[in-house]
């Protein structure tokens, strides 16, 4: 796991800001692992992931409504949808692979129009799709 995973870029990582901060994760090594988690998560969808939001600097994350303690703010999560694919249906998948062992059992948030995925230490849920 040397480098990022063939269909993400360091690029697709960075911070949306373009104000506050370089772009860039704080957590490089952790930001790469989230990638990876998202390429296995791509290779069982079947199609391409769009990442709405990945590290967030803590002044961007607080103009977005972002958690005082998100995910975020380490670049371990991403919110993510895929073209032609419910939200519903990218949640139920993310999580079989999160309870199977695929990858790293951490956050999982269920919303309208994306899913928020996150590698943090231990499973956490919430949200109904709705």
């Amino acid at each position: 796991m040397s480098g990022y995973p063939p269909n993400f870029s360091p690029k697709e990582f960075y911070c949306k800001c373009n104000k506050y901060c370089d772009g860039p994760s704080a957590y490089p090594d952790r930001t790469r692992h989230l990638a990876w988690t998202l390429q296995r998560i791509r290779d069982e969808i079947g199609f391409p992931i769009r990442i709405n939001s990945a590290y967030r600097c803590k002044q961007h994350n607080k103009n977005v409504g972002g958690a005082q303690y998100s995910k975020h703010l380490e670049g371990i999560a991403a919110d993510i949808d895929v073209m032609g694919v419910p939200a519903a249906a990218v949640a139920d998948r993310v999580q079989d692979l999160m309870e199977t062992g695929a990858i790293p059992n951490g956050g999982l948030g269920r919303y309208k129009t994306f899913t928020h995925v996150d590698i943090r230490q231990g499973p956490a849920r919430w949200g109904s799709n709705g």
